[in-house]
């Protein structure tokens, strides 16, 4: 069991006026997306947005034609086009609401409209395409501009599942099979043309969370779409190439970092999505082989908060790390701290309490809530030392605003107990801004929606 954490009372302030239009947001989006902006490439194998930045892709002058072949989709302004196929068992907003969590004063799932539409007039784009769709970067640090990552696809897809947006939500998966490394799995970093692989290998964090969204496809929708296999024959077979490529089945079923490390043995807990393991054992019949995956993941985050890393109590995760919870650079100078890849750990353990009472997860939130609540989101900075000293990312100009995935993962994390509602309303309406754009705008209009989509209750596991 995570420690207990230290808690001092909360600071965070309200700040009701700090609330801006959401269609302001969008409008901002779409100006922006007039223009382009220079990145430099991604260091390390595998490396996400947080510990070494992607490219960003831009959108091709107005040019995000939906796919042909399907039906159904989301208008231009934002309303719901049922797909005629297989219906639409989950229609967006759900709103659904778990018992045992608690949801923002001001959750709207207007906000969560109005934020995808933001990300998606900005980021989707048919250019560099191969004749689909995928999500361009336009500023992220440590990249091509406007390349695209596998990461990018993945959270597309999930929002477009969320969205009822069936049309890019095929056009993504099938840009992404233009990519297919020898496991069959998508290489993580694609130039901007299309024309070449900047970055081999597979990363787990976009292969599962594609796989993820494919079940929820399959329990939405039903049937194929315009993919040659159903969702679920798909989603099944990327599990399995998971299963068989990235997880570690020497060292308890250890989640890899990707498919292509060798001997370089490295967990990175963001990419840990223990709610993903439990649909993907109801999918595949391996329920007790899965939950092997969670029980080892809770047990590398578990040794990696202790008394020599300074974070014993405050849930502050190291980017990535061995076996044994010990701070582990991925590559020479990868970073190791509270960072952008892992500001998305309260979000993923978030889900595993919220949808699952998991009590490990419970354990967690309470440590890093209580960090968060204490600083009080208006001071959430965008990253820490794992002792829990600010340590704001080199990369992120002076004066730029807040990041979406720290307080939107803050947020997501401060569900778990009422007693975080302080936490849990100012960053919730800090993130429906849709301005917290800090480092890179591809990653955190990613988060923004991703966010609001949980917080509002319409991003969760479809039951059966």
């Amino acid at each position: 069991m995570l420690g207990a954490p230290s808690f001092h009372g909360f600071f965070a302030d309200p700040r009701a006026m700090y609330e801006k239009p959401l269609l302001i947001a969008a409008a901002s989006a779409l100006l922006w997306a007039c223009s382009t902006e220079a990145v430099a490439p991604r260091p390390g194998p595998g490396d996400t947005e947080g510990g070494s930045s992607p490219p960003d892709a831009k959108i091709a002058d107005g040019d995000a034609p939906s796919e042909g072949g399907g039906s159904g989709g989301t208008g231009v302004d934002g309303t719901s086009i049922p797909r005629v196929d297989g219906g639409n068992r989950f229609p967006f907003p759900q709103n659904s609401r778990e018992a045992r969590c608690t949801y923002a004063a001001g959750a709207d799932a207007e906000h969560v409209r109005q934020t995808y539409l933001a990300w998606k007039n900005e980021l989707v784009t048919a250019s560099g395409a191969g004749g689909h769709l995928r999500v361009r970067r336009p500023n992220s640090p440590g990249g091509e501009t406007n390349s695209t990552v596998s990461e990018g696809i993945a959270y597309g897809m999930m929002l477009a599942v969320v969205m009822d947006d069936p049309d890019l939500f095929d056009a993504l998966w099938k840009y992404s099979q233009l990519w297919l490394d020898a496991n069959g799995l998508m290489h993580w970093y694609i130039n901007a043309a299309g024309t070449a692989t900047l970055g081999t290998g597979a990363a787990t964090d976009s292969d599962e969370d594609m796989a993820w969204a494919l079940v929820m496809a399959s329990r939405k929708w039903g049937g194929s779409g315009t993919l040659t296999s159903t969702y679920l024959e798909t989603a099944r077979a990327q599990i399995d190439r998971i299963w068989q490529f990235e997880v570690d089945h020497t060292r308890g079923d250890l989640l890899l970092a990707g498919d292509s490390w060798g001997s370089n043995i490295i967990f990175n807990p963001s990419y840990f999505a223990p709610n993903e393991y439990r649909v993907f054992g109801q999918v595949t019949g391996k329920v007790d082989e899965w939950n092997r995956v969670i029980d080892t993941g809770y047990a590398v985050i578990a040794k990696s908060l202790n008394a020599t890393s300074g974070n014993a109590t405050n849930g502050l995760v190291p980017a990535w790390c061995d076996v044994d919870g010990v701070p582990k650079p991925p590559s020479a100078g990868g970073a190791t701290n509270y960072q952008y890849d892992s500001a998305r750990m309260p979000f993923r353990i978030g889900q595993d309490y919220c949808f699952y009472g998991e009590p490990r997860a419970a354990s967690y939130l309470a440590a890093i809530s209580g960090f968060f609540a204490t600083i009080g989101a208006a001071n959430i900075v965008d990253g820490y030392d794992l002792d829990g000293r600010p340590h704001p990312d080199p990369a992120t100009p002076a004066g730029s605003p807040q990041s979406a995935v720290f307080l939107g993962g803050a947020a997501v994390g401060a569900m778990h107990d009422a007693k975080y509602r302080v936490l849990l309303d100012d960053a919730y309406m800090r993130v429906a801004t849709g301005q917290l754009l800090a480092r890179s705008r591809y990653y955190n209009l990613s988060w923004t929606a991703l966010s609001l989509a949980m917080l509002t209750g319409n991003l969760y596991d479809y039951p059966q």
